[in-house]
């Protein structure tokens, strides 16, 4: 059995797929990163990367990702949904 299958999808030789981000990381103390806007939605999610907000482009807009210790391992684009929810819509003039 192996417990860390799910973050093994690549090779382990080539590492996790990690796109180069404009990340700053030397600010004053207390000050927050601003947002890291970027398009990488197959960009892995590093530990260095906990407590960051990310702006996921979705296709039309982007989307705010505060990254916590539970997504690391995890694709960028697994958190910014693409899709609207369905509802039907009931017309007036019936």
């Amino acid at each position: 059995m192996f417990p860390t299958r799910a973050l093994l999808s690549r090779s382990v030789w080539k590492g996790p797929f990690v796109v180069p981000l404009p990340i700053m990381r030397n600010l004053p103390m207390g000050q927050k990163p601003p947002p890291v806007k970027t398009q990488a939605r197959s960009c892995t999610i590093l530990p260095d990367f906990v407590d960051m907000v990310f702006q996921v482009h979705n296709g039309k807009d982007y989307v705010d990702v505060l990254i916590t210790v539970d997504m690391v391992g995890h694709k960028l684009g697994e958190f910014a949904p693409t899709r609207k929810p369905f509802s039907y819509k009931m017309s007036k003039n019936r």
